[in-house]
């Protein structure tokens, strides 16, 4: 059994962004995850947008905090050197009715107070962007909108809350929640039991249910995946903005959008699901995405996809996020409802619930803090002078283990030491781009396993790909020899 001041549920965009913020004061914090690491729900599988909050409904606490979150992101991530780029994005109109649609976006987001929107016109949509359907009549151009790794932000923000005393345990689904005799709040995980002062329910798909554990107020979430392609990395992409169409009750729809690392992403469809851990893609879904997608851009051609996923959004069936204490609940504090724009809002949904749970708790700020483990640059983005000199400090740096992405085994090594590092390849993969490239790991899993193997001192049959029993390897040539033997 395992005493804490703070628990959180969830350790995705939301609970690695509320841990980091918490880490702040004097208190013990603990995230229990049921996956095997950071990011492994809906933060691994989005689309990267910061929103600028034009399109959440005024007064929401969409709005609210997703506009208070942009305007967080750009020095959160130069903090904790994590890649953003402002690339603005561009919503496209082909119809009066939709042109009605703009006007309506841009009153939206300045009652949001969203700066920088202004609805251009076919000329300068054009000019802007060469390779839209010239069938385009307009758009609302959102200078503000930008575009981040997701999943790296959330190691990162892990790492410095980890630095700072967070603990993370990670495959502990939770079970049961309920409140103790003399008031503390009892957690039953698959392998554990946590009593906690306060706990925080930043579990993404099972947050209504987990809520519904302990509260009469009862939500009801609906899971709805949302598919992609993600094209292979080029020096000329055909679009420096985020391309949307006019969204719809189902979501912002499908777009075409850059990525931080210079791939095109394409997607998501909408399609609501029972199980909210199938991230299955679909032929029928993925030609959904397409057939929408090439109203946008006539030309879009999948000839150079490298991937698809899927991700599942936690929709609540109140359209709104729900965040703060649950009422009749002393301590059990909601950050539930997370869909889009929850990427864009994380910082301050942090923000609010940090500061709600130290005046619960009344908790002093810590004196002093241990500097955030600020990360190498990385190899394939270093000039031939920084290689040299990375190369003759640590000869690892010569050895490239994956070709596509230019990632060397120090980079590898270094993101399994991690202060919450990387214990599967896919953990590697997102935390280096090890496998991310073209060849989608073909090459480089093998390297990676054994370099995993090696340095968390397990056997190479025990490495998997992302937890469970997703292993690399199902036993050895002379297991199956003497298998053979045994069976004639």
């Amino acid at each position: 059994m395992l005493h804490t001041d703070i628990l959180i549920i969830g350790a995705g965009i939301t609970g690695t962004a509320v841990a980091r913020a918490l880490s702040r004061y004097d208190a013990s914090v603990c995230v229990v995850d049921r996956a095997c690491d950071v990011a492994e729900g809906a933060t691994k599988a989005n689309s990267g947008i910061v929103h600028a909050g034009y399109d959440a409904k005024p007064g929401s606490l969409k709005a609210r905090y997703n506009v208070r979150g942009a305007e967080m992101y750009p020095s959160l991530c130069e903090s904790l050197g994590v890649p953003y780029v402002r690339s603005g994005a561009l919503v496209i109109a082909f119809s009066p009715e939709d042109l009605d649609m703009l006007r309506a976006l841009e009153f939206r987001g300045k009652q949001n107070g969203v700066s920088g929107l202004r609805i251009v016109d076919s000329p300068e949509l054009h000019r802007l962007e060469p390779h839209l359907n010239p069938a385009a009549t307009a758009a609302l151009l959102v200078s503000s909108s930008a575009i981040v790794s997701p999943y790296e932000l959330a190691f990162a923000m892990a790492d410095d809350a980890a630095v700072n005393g967070t603990r993370f345990c990670f495959n502990e689904p939770v079970t049961s929640v309920h409140r103790t005799t003399d008031g503390l709040w009892q957690v039953v995980t698959a392998s554990g039991t946590y009593i906690a002062r306060a706990v925080i329910n930043c579990s993404g798909s099972s947050g209504a249910e987990l809520h519904n554990m302990i509260s009469d107020i009862r939500l009801n979430m609906v899971h709805r995946r949302g598919q992609y392609y993600l094209l292979d990395r080029s020096s000329l992409l055909p679009f420096s903005h985020t391309i949307f169409q006019c969204p719809t009750q189902m979501g912002k729809g499908v777009l075409v959008s850059p990525t931080v690392h210079g791939n095109l992403i394409i997607g998501p469809n909408a399609e609501d699901i029972d199980n909210p851990l199938c991230t299955e893609t679909t032929a029928s879904g993925l030609a959904e995405v397409l057939e929408k997608a090439k109203l946008t851009w006539p030309d879009c051609s999948v000839r150079s996809n490298i991937t698809n996923f899927s991700g599942v959004r936690a929709h609540l069936d109140t359209d709104d996020f729900v965040v703060g204490e649950v009422p009749g609940c002393p301590g059990f504090f909601d950050a539930i409802g997370i869909e889009s724009p929850g990427l864009s809002s994380a910082p301050a949904i942090a923000e609010d619930l940090s500061l709600q749970i130290v005046r619960y708790l009344s908790l002093s700020r810590k004196e002093q803090l241990v500097p955030y483990p600020f990360p190498e640059k990385p190899f394939h983005r270093m000039t031939d002078a920084e290689r040299d000199i990375a190369v003759a400090g640590n000869p690892l740096y010569g050895h490239i283990v994956c070709r596509c992405e230019v990632v060397t085994e120090a980079e590898i090594r270094a993101a399994i030491r991690r202060p919450v590092g990387a214990r599967t390849i896919d953990g590697v993969k997102r935390r280096t781009r090890a496998g991310m490239g073209r060849c989608q790991g073909g090459f480089c899993s093998p390297r990676v396993a054994s370099i995993l193997a090696e340095e968390l001192d397990c056997s190479l049959l025990d490495v998997t790909k992302s937890g469970g029993n997703g292993r690399l390897l199902a036993g050895t040539v002379a297991e199956f020899l003497k298998a053979g033997d045994r069976d004639g």
